[in-house]
């Protein structure tokens, strides 16, 4: 379903264009505007892995006299495949609130704005809007994570989200109508999940509270002006895929890095050298995936697998969870074989006919657009053939 509204709402005043470098934090970037490096404040505190990647185009907009802040520019928006992809999560509601009043999101067509941030107990929500004279809370998440046709929310652990939702499907018990818009920014988008990879217990409250909080995912495209488009598409959300898939199981990666090259002792496969670098381990977990991703994580525990004897020594380490009702493992080590730099024989693949589980790769594998793309392949784009 598709909505025309009669007009386009522009939200940043003459952006402008710069390349991505790096992420300092998570509310700062280095930026590079014609030869010079800047610096630019985040307003998204999202992981962004598949968005900022370096020598994307980033636009920024610019303000002098930002009070406290160190920098005058904010980045607003990033490409992706030529397509403006807005960052300022803050100014999601402001496009959210544009669509209801030109009667443009789907579902909510015959609701009237009575206030934004409205505070209902310890909470505070989006919006306050009445339908037919009655109360309905509206809350708004800004959707960034995308593959080819599905967007999936959130792209990082959202306790406050997972709240929020508990407590609309309360408040909804109690009488009140409650709603969430999913708001993603890419047109080509046709399906929504919650992303169950990353936040599993907001996946699984988001089965929860289906029956009882509206759930409104909206696809809305932005032109290179930063501009609205006058185009907007509900997205179906597919909940027996989200029933069967959205399960404590399946495949995951394990991100590590070595400071320096170093031999470690790799339980009876004796001693092993290891070149510094980044190393990306591939395991599975038939059940309880959390508290095995868990364990690998904690540098105290009994040693037990080939990876328990490597992290003890990395200085950084990261999890990737996959989760799928069937086996990725294989298939999975063999992607991630195909963009890494080396391997290591035999490790973490002694009870399989895989040559390795473990990786190397010189540079940090999320600044890589080749593994990134593995990873919407496995978490987003494979599901496309079971809709």
């Amino acid at each position: 379903m598709e909505t025309t509204p009669n007009s386009a709402l522009t939200l940043f005043a003459d952006p402008q264009k710069g390349r991505f470098v790096k992420r300092l934090n998570r509310f700062a970037i280095e930026c590079m505007i014609d030869g010079i490096i800047v610096r630019a404040h985040l307003p998204n505190p999202g992981r962004l892995w598949e968005l900022l990647l370096p020598g994307r185009t980033v636009y920024l907009t610019r303000q002098k006299g930002v009070g406290n802040r160190k920098t005058e520019y904010t980045a607003v928006a990033v490409e992706r495949d030529e397509t403006p992809i807005v960052l300022h999560t803050h100014r999601t509601n402001d496009a959210v609130k544009w669509l209801i009043e030109k009667r443009a999101l789907h579902g909510l067509e015959d609701c009237e704005i009575v206030k934004p941030e409205a505070t209902v107990g310890h909470s505070r929500f989006d919006f306050l809007l009445t339908r037919n004279g009655k109360p309905l809370l509206l809350e708004v998440k800004s959707c960034t994570l995308f593959g080819n046709t599905i967007a999936m929310f959130p792209d990082a652990i959202t306790a406050r989200g997972r709240k929020h939702l508990r407590e609309l499907a309360d408040l909804s018990r109690g009488g009140t109508e409650t709603a969430v818009a999913f708001l993603c920014h890419w047109k080509r988008a046709r399906w929504f999940l919650p992303d169950y990879h990353t936040d599993f217990d907001f996946a699984r409250t988001v089965l929860e509270s289906r029956n009882h909080v509206l759930m409104k995912p909206i696809a809305v495209e932005w032109s290179d002006t930063l501009s609205l488009s006058p185009q907007t598409r509900e997205l179906f959300i597919p909940w027996d895929l989200i029933e069967s898939e959205a399960r404590d199981r399946g495949s995951y990666l394990i991100m590590l890095h070595l400071p320096s090259d170093m031999s470690v002792t790799v339980g009876k496969r004796g001693m092993v050298h290891f070149q510094k670098g980044y190393y990306i381990y591939v395991g599975s977990a038939r059940k309880n995936l959390t508290q095995r991703v868990q364990r690998h994580l904690r540098r105290r525990k009994s040693f037990h697998w080939h990876i328990d004897y490597l992290r003890e020594h990395a200085d950084r380490c990261t999890a990737l969870p996959v989760r799928s009702s069937t086996s990725l493992e294989h298939d999975l080590a063999a992607a991630v074989s195909a963009v890494a730099d080396w391997s290591v024989p035999g490790f973490g693949s002694s009870d399989c006919s895989c040559d390795s589980h473990l990786f190397g790769m010189l540079q940090n594998p999320i600044e890589n657009k080749r593994f990134i793309d593995l990873l919407l392949e496995f978490r987003i784009n494979r599901l496309e053939k079971q809709l």
